[in-house]
């Protein structure tokens, strides 16, 4: 069973990037709903200017929750999709795959425009930020669907498995509801394929500086909370379904072998999602049965079920370089930003993609955050934090970031769209040392009120 389950793996996930094909760009933001008036989020409003928005813009309805309303939405010529994501005070825009940023970035702020006028008729806004700047107000409720109601009961499962792991949980199991992302995919080719991995894992820690933009005062040391918020929760209860790996990979088939140490911990039996202590894909098909949960209609009841080959289809894992069935790497570390800096994400991953020997050769010698006997994970956790470790030179930091900045520029300038003038912002953040969650902290502190970050992160 093993081996057949390996060749599951290979041909889902590693056989689709020896396929020849364009090169597209695929981008997500996920944007926070926020009540200006400083209250929580009234779902009602969120769902009906997201139905003004699919009326205006002639999006058809995808997806429904348990009572009717608007969960999703497709434009089926562009293949835009404007959905919530977990919660009603999430909002997420993905865009169909494209060959270039400006394209994508015409339409996200016409998009964007459009629902903050919606939303400013009620007092609301879309802002720009990682985490909801209202997240211990508003009332962090899934979604009510199969999907986003197993989601938030797993996630709020941890208690029962304090102990079985070596890890501490944190107790915001609701993290999901209020927590955005800034995720883009992008094709990768089989003989790039561990490089691709490796190299942009050396690079997490650079980025954590960069991209911060998710702040929680329940955890007031991090500018980029929104990672250990994943990694201490359930779903991190198996390190190999989150954050970095912990070793270069040496080939794909390496790959395939990580994958089957990484867990399942949901799937669906007649129509209903099931979810139960996540278990490795090797030992799942080596089981006769699973127990896990389900919801009725009324109440959790247990159900016992043998494993399904189609089980591999709820593989569901949040790796920070992430490969995907459809031949791309998802990169999935980096907070939404603010608005009128939407596209550095994809932009900056975009440029450096076509720069990757260069890239490996400059983070593989990096001798700036790499000396100091920290590997790639902790240096990443360590620059997700407001203070610098003291073993660090911001002045070498700063032009390490310039050099990175300048292969990214060089790699656009290669695509011949002029999408290199989108890196400058991250030039301004690298010589000034800050990023946006440091510098909306560092406003506050000199007495400027979060409103005001919250109106300037939305405008565009």
């Amino acid at each position: 069973m093993k081996d057949v389950i390996r060749r599951a793996v290979y041909e889902k996930y590693i056989a689709p990037t020896k396929a020849e094909r364009p090169d597209y760009i695929g981008v997500e933001i996920e944007m926070p709903v926020v009540n200006l008036n400083g209250e929580a989020v009234d779902e009602q409003i969120a769902i009906q200017t997201a139905e003004a928005f699919s009326a205006h813009f002639g999006f058809e309805p995808e997806h429904r929750d348990a009572e009717g309303n608007f969960i999703s939405a497709k434009h089926r010529e562009t293949g835009d999709i404007l959905s919530f994501d977990c919660s009603y005070s999430n909002l997420e825009l993905s865009f169909g795959k494209a060959t270039g940023l400006f394209e994508i970035k015409e339409r996200f702020e016409k998009y964007v425009r459009f629902l903050n006028t919606e939303f400013a008729k009620q007092g609301y806004t879309l802002t720009g930020m990682g985490v909801n700047p209202a997240a211990n107000i508003n009332h962090n409720q899934p979604i009510k669907n199969e999907r986003y109601r197993m989601l938030y009961h797993y996630l709020h499962s941890y208690p029962q498995h304090t102990g079985e792991v070596a890890m501490r949980f944190h107790a915001r199991p609701d993290f999901g509801t209020f927590t955005s992302a800034s995720q883009v995919q992008l094709d990768v080719r089989y003989d790039e394929l561990t490089d691709t991995v490796n190299v942009f894992g050396l690079l997490e820690p650079y980025k954590a500086l960069l991209f911060a933009n998710s702040y929680l005062p329940d955890y007031p040391d991090f500018l980029c909370v929104r990672n250990m918020l994943w990694e201490h929760s359930m779903q991190g209860y198996n390190p190999h379904n989150i954050g970095m790996f912990a070793k270069p990979l040496a080939d794909p088939d390496e790959l395939v072998d990580y994958i089957g140490t990484q867990s399942i911990y949901c799937t669906m039996r007649d129509g209903k999602y099931v979810d139960f202590t996540p278990v490795t894909v090797d030992e799942y098909f080596s089981r006769s049965s699973i127990t896990g949960e389900f919801f009725d209609g009324a109440r959790y009841q247990t159900i016992e079920f043998a494993p399904q080959q189609s089980d591999l289809d709820y593989l569901r894992t949040f790796k920070f370089e992430d490969l995907t069935f459809r031949g791309t790497i998802e990169y999935r570390s980096t907070c939404c930003q603010p608005f009128s800096d939407a596209l550095t994400v994809a932009a900056f991953h975009t440029g450096l993609k076509e720069k990757l020997p260069e890239l490996k050769e400059l983070l593989e010698h990096d001798t700036v955050i790499y000396t100091h006997g920290f590997s790639a994970a902790e240096l990443q956790k360590l620059l997700s934090k407001r203070n610098l470790p003291a073993f660090l030179d911001e002045k070498a930091i700063e032009t390490q970031l310039i050099r990175i900045l300048d292969l990214a520029a060089d790699g656009l300038r290669k695509r011949g769209h002029g999408e290199e003038s989108l890196l400058a912002p991250l030039y301004r953040r690298a010589e000034q040392h800050t990023n946006p969650a440091k510098a909306m902290l560092d406003g506050i502190e000199k007495g400027t009120p979060v409103s005001e970050y919250i109106r300037q992160y939305a405008a565009i």
